[in-house]
């Protein structure tokens, strides 16, 4: 049987790292103003650290012994909990954000510290999965073409897909990281659009091309097709509707190879007749199914005035659009009368996405009440949410003759994503300034949702949407996913 003291280790250790008595290591990191200098001990750095070992074996020695290592490409703050960790064995993640994690996990693993590499990106992904969505782009490129961090890339293979090409940053994606995607069977998107998406990329590729492709000359094409050579031949061509080849692909046959043209006007006429072109199998794509009301409106809850509106705020503007101006289209991604107003319902169809828009129809009332999430609902994680671009809202309706708008004011805690309780909780902005609630599963049956607002406590939007804190219930409540038209 062994007595161990780890916990008392641990802390002499951290206190040696503060002692400046006795060091034998000078490591400078970062760069210009931001350059400093710490203090260590080689037997400390050379049994911690097979990295630190090598180095101090190519360090320059001082006429007092003196060895000095110089690291410009690591930052302060990472090295300086790195040091710590080396000596005390302790990072505290808790009081860290997470871009400085994620940025010490990867210098971990540069720094040969693969027990602090491996333990950082497991806590990434099981706790921090939603800003790994929504900083996905940020992500990927940086792992991309490494060997390392098997598990995050494994992560990013079940959501990428989908979010990479709805990103800003997507035409700033590299080759090498975009064609792996275009080569998988399972992207859920409609072929014409993962087109669309691929010429758009080959354009911001070579910018100096005319903005109109009518106008573009032998040599624009030329050069668009040698940016595409690696993308085109993944592209699905003979599984794209007949129409959409005509109107979207026709435009640059330029660059397809002759054959494939020849191929998929032979196909469209004569789909029986055999083709020399390769035919790549489908993708797994699937359409929801269409519910029995086929003249279904837009929206039960909103009409174009009201989109309008929405879209200013998302926007920032000072002035409404108007209403053939509006940018941005609302694609409906759940309606509680068609879908159940189940909590969990919420939790399975929004997972995922990003640029959402929740309504709700208050029961009793004529409010519309509803909120704006700029990032990527998370079903599996249990954590406050930050961003500066969410706002909740109340809009004019019937009696209520004026729209509210709330933008958040504490960005820390502007949403809540509820793991465990997805038989209960929906949506959740701030500090229960909107959230849609129900302890029977059913946010129609009982007074459980709010939008509580009180100036003695701390609000994490600037305003309440409504006037009053009395819990309600709801007739009717829809999720719109907010597209930029092209």
């Amino acid at each position: 049987m062994s007595f161990k003291f780890f916990d008392k280790l641990s802390q002499d250790f951290s206190e040696l790292f503060n002692d400046k008595k006795d060091y034998n290591v000078v490591i400078e990191v970062d760069k210009e103003e931001n350059k400093k200098s710490f203090t260590a001990h080689s037997v400390v750095l050379r049994h911690r650290s097979s990295y630190f070992d090598k180095e101090l074996e190519n360090a320059t020695t001082s006429e007092n012994h003196i060895k000095t290592i110089i690291k410009p490409n690591i930052s302060v703050q990472i090295f300086e909990i790195i040091l710590k960790y080396i000596y005390g064995g302790i990072v505290d993640v808790e009081n860290t954000d997470t871009k400085t994690i994620y940025e010490l996990m990867v210098n971990a693993k540069k720094l040969e510290l693969d027990e602090l590499s491996v333990k950082l990106e497991s806590y990434l992904i099981e706790s921090k999965a939603s800003w790994l969505k929504t900083h996905f782009s940020f992500v990927y490129h940086s792992i991309f073409d490494r060997n390392e961090f098997k598990d995050l890339k494994d992560f990013y293979n079940d959501v990428i897909p989908n979010l990479i090409f709805e990103s800003e940053e997507f035409t700033s994606l590299q080759e090498a990281a975009l064609v792996p995607i275009l080569k998988r069977d399972d992207l859920k998107i409609e072929e014409i659009k993962i087109w669309d998406y691929v010429i758009k990329w080959g354009i911001a590729q070579n910018p100096t091309l005319p903005t109109n492709s009518e106008e573009w000359s032998k040599e624009n094409f030329e050069a668009l097709k040698i940016t595409l050579q690696q993308c085109l031949p993944l592209i699905r061509y003979f599984h794209i509707p007949g129409e959409d080849i005509w109107e979207k692909i026709k435009p640059y046959r330029q660059i397809l190879e002759e054959q494939l043209w020849e191929d998929l006007t032979q196909y469209f006429m004569f789909p029986n007749k055999p083709v020399k072109s390769l035919v790549l199998p489908e993708r797994t794509f699937s359409t929801p199914e269409l519910p029995s009301k086929v003249n279904e409106s837009f929206s039960t809850i909103i009409n174009k005035e009201h989109v309008a509106e929405l879209s200013s705020w998302i926007d920032r503007k000072s002035t409404t659009y108007s209403l053939s101006n509006i940018p941005y289209e609302f694609q409906l991604i759940l309606r509680g009368s068609r879908d159940g107003f189940h909590p969990k319902k919420f939790s399975e169809m929004c997972n995922g996405h990003t640029d959402t828009i929740v309504l709700t129809k208050v029961a009793g009332t004529d409010e519309i009440i509803g909120g704006y999430n700029p990032l990527a609902w998370d079903n599996s994680s249990y954590t406050s949410v930050e961003t500066n671009d969410s706002f909740i809202f109340s809009l004019k309706n019937g009696n209520i003759q004026n729209s509210i708008l709330s933008r958040v004011t504490d960005s820390i805690r502007a949403l809540y994503y509820h793991d465990s309780d997805q038989d209960i909780y929906g949506p959740y902005f701030g500090n229960c300034e909107f959230i849609m609630k129900s302890e029977v599963s059913d946010f129609t049956h009982d007074d459980e949702c709010q939008c509580d607002y009180d100036p003695k406590y701390s609000n994490c939007y600037e305003k309440p949407i409504r006037t009053t804190n009395e819990k309600f219930s709801i007739v009717d409540y829809e999720v719109f996913k907010i597209i930029k038209k092209c």
